[in-house]
């Protein structure tokens, strides 16, 4: 794509950069509301089922991503026209969903100016290993890998890492703002969840929190994970790089049915958000549906994104992802034959 048509694409998607306070204040009302009224569900059907019980917190879950894309728009400040409004909004779905509103403003706003630059990689972003850096790497540099990119480890451990770890604790050189914010959330969820304690007793607090934030945590690092790594991704080194061809080529559409596409704040439309941050959630299908060009992105459902889980590694030579069984013949060759080149990625 030329520069005058990149130009031009984003000039298309412009108009849709725009908050509406009427459509925001709605979204918070049909979101927030409901999350809290399944929740409440949730601990009277105990007496009932726990069956009826777990149904409630799948369905509150749902409402927990809804809620985190909210949080989402409010550190690209696109949510509300008024920064302030971003803040106070983005720290109060931070504690619900328990994420640092500041620190993942931060590392969210590198994931968007390094996404698909084999040479940046490391900040917000799912650790993807060239299958070059993967030959190149020590035993247990592979045997960390292989553990990371494990369905069970991601899916299963991930979220309780990103709840338990790297959400509560600051970087050593945050700035002063990012730490007090994520001091704020951390106390704000220790006092919400004593209070939820103390008024239903723990066993319930558990039997409902838990299977909610572990579902929506599953889910959300699935989004994340297929919409960046999906045949004909796009990735380069940081010389040919090029950032709207990484918003268009290195995002899928993924294409869902209109319930999950509500619940997930129309985040399938990746490529338009990558392509213009400041998009709000509820516009995104609006600016998709609006520019043709932005309708030839890459696009995949519900069944075409499943064959994501088998992609490990990129491979440089033909622009593709590999799975581990499709690099053992090279692995078996001899040490001297295999190529040993490290990336700079890998000497950081």
């Amino acid at each position: 794509m030329s520069k005058e048509k990149q130009t031009q694409l984003r000039k298309n998607v412009a108009p849709f950069a725009t908050a509406d306070l009427r459509a925001s204040i709605k979204q918070i009302i049909n979101t927030i509301l409901p999350f809290f009224l399944l929740w409440f569900l949730a601990y009277q059907s105990l007496s009932v089922s726990i069956w009826l019980t777990l149904a409630f917190a799948v369905l509150a879950s749902g409402f927990v991503i809804r809620i985190f894309i909210i949080f989402h728009d409010c550190t690209h400040m696109s949510f509300f026209k008024n920064k302030k409004a971003n803040r106070i909004v983005g720290t109060i779905t931070g504690i619900i969903t328990l994420f640092p509103y500041e620190k993942w403003k931060r590392e969210h706003s590198i994931h968007h100016a390094t996404s698909s630059n084999l040479d940046k990689r490391g900040t917000g972003d799912v650790w993807v290993m060239t299958v070059d850096e993967y030959i190149a790497a020590s035993y247990w540099g592979k045997l960390s890998y292989r553990l990371y990119r494990n369905p069970l480890v991601m899916f299963g451990f991930g979220p309780i890492y990103l709840y338990l770890v790297s959400s509560r604790f600051n970087r050593k050189d945050a700035k002063r703002k990012e730490r007090v914010n994520t001091y704020l959330i951390n106390v704000s969820i220790v006092a919400l969840y004593a209070l939820l304690i103390w008024v239903v007793g723990l066993q319930a607090f558990l039997m409902i929190q838990l299977p909610i934030l572990f579902i929506a945590g599953s889910l959300g690092i699935w989004l994340f994970y297929v919409q960046h790594q999906f045949e004909d991704s796009y990735f380069e080194k940081e010389e040919e790089w090029d950032y709207v061809k990484a918003a268009v080529d290195g995002s899928s559409y993924y294409k869902l049915p209109k319930v999950i596409q509500w619940l997930t704040g129309s985040i399938g439309f990746h490529h338009v958000h990558h392509l213009s941050p400041r998009v709000p959630n509820y516009n995104l299908e609006k600016a998709h549906e609006s520019t043709p060009p932005l309708q030839q992105a890459t696009t995949i459902t519900l069944a075409t994104s499943l064959k994501s889980i088998r992609f490990r590694l990129y491979d440089e030579s033909s622009r593709t992802f590999k799975s581990f069984k499709e690099i053992n013949h090279i692995l078996k060759k001899p040490a001297a034959t295999a190529n040993t080149g490290r990336s700079s990625f890998q000497e950081k």
